[in-house]
């Protein structure tokens, strides 16, 4: 066992390498790290990419264990799945999640790791933090058994709140997006999809989860009265134009927004970031969410190969192979 690791950084806009380093020194309470696999979350991690993260926002977009700082050079990411090399003898060995920059070996307090469930396979723990982020906003929407839902954006967060959403009874839940090429996944995950003009204009939660301010306007239109509108997309630097008149304040429209910095305020006297990482992951025992990793690259390749990744309609999670 060495000290050397490589990991991804990002040295300007749209332009990243590997980066041998060393691991920091061997401290009492700590976990090594040896990477099977990560991530790329495309939505977050290709404004860090593009350098558009606003100045305002560099201290609260720090992920855990990030390096360097906005805009760059910056390791970025929070999606890698391992085995426990050295630490706690409970812990050696045994498959880990930890929201960890891309890199194939790394020591990180043991607090910082979160073994997997014994019938959760390694190659799909990598969804992990999309899961986590998806029942946060599930949380946020206040979803009601038979309520009529629609989600804006069939990437991966959307389709995990559908498929969460859909598993409420008595829900009428629907995604939709532009992107035709989704409807499978929607299908495999036993969702309803749509086109947005397809979208009933009486439902009771809209959620936006597609980074578009025209779908929040959509999702404005097709409200219900005193319906609930939650926005769950990152605009980094670009303003969202949201359209306030008309009927809205007559139908008394509620929007909300959801960011999973944060456990909702009805949550948090009894839950915690380790709970609910622990939920998250017991949520992805269903093998249909295979669907949601849409390709696969290797970590010696992903520098060449990340613009491509990143810059694809087609990437919905894409993973790293270690």
């Amino acid at each position: 066992m060495t000290n050397e690791s490589r990991a991804l950084w990002f040295e300007g806009p749209g332009r990243c390498m590997l980066r041998s380093e060393a691991l920091p020194a061997e401290a009492g309470g700590e976990a090594t790290v040896r990477a099977l696999f990560s991530g790329i979350s495309r939505g977050t991690e290709s404004l860090v990419f593009e350098g558009r993260v606003p100045e305002s926002e560099y201290e609260r977009m720090r992920a855990p264990h990030q390096a360097g700082r906005f805009p760059f050079p910056v390791k970025y990411g929070y999606a890698a799945v391992g085995v426990v090399e050295a630490g706690p003898a409970s812990l050696v060995g045994r498959p880990v999640f930890c929201l960890h920059p891309h890199q194939d070996r790394f020591r990180v307090p043991t607090g910082s790791v979160h073994t997997l469930p014994e019938d959760l396979p390694p190659e799909r723990a990598v969804l992990a933090a999309n899961m986590e982020t998806a029942l946060n906003i599930i949380w946020d929407a206040r979803i009601q058994p038979g309520d009529r839902v629609a989600v804006f954006g069939a990437g991966v967060v959307g389709l995990m709140v559908a498929y969460l959403a859909s598993r409420i009874i008595g829900t009428e839940t629907m995604v939709c997006d532009i992107i035709e090429d989704r409807l499978e996944a929607a299908r495999t995950l036993g969702v309803r999809f749509t086109l947005p003009d397809a979208i009933p204009h009486d439902c009771d939660v809209l959620i936006n989860a597609s980074a578009s301010d025209v779908a929040l306007a959509a999702a404005l239109d097709h409200a219900g009265c005193e319906a609930r509108i939650v926005e769950a997309s990152w605009y980094g630097e670009r303003l969202a134009q949201i359209p306030l008149g008309g009927a809205f304040h007559a139908r008394r429209l509620s929007i909300v927004s959801s960011q999973v910095g944060t456990l909702p305020p009805d949550h948090r006297p009894r839950w915690n970031a380790r709970r609910r990482m622990a939920k998250a992951l017991q949520l992805l025992a269903d093998s249909k969410l295979d669907c949601l990793i849409s390709g696969e690259t290797a970590f010696q390749t992903l520098a060449d190969d990340y613009a491509r990744i990143i810059g694809s309609p087609a990437t919905l999670c894409h993973r790293i192979r270690f």
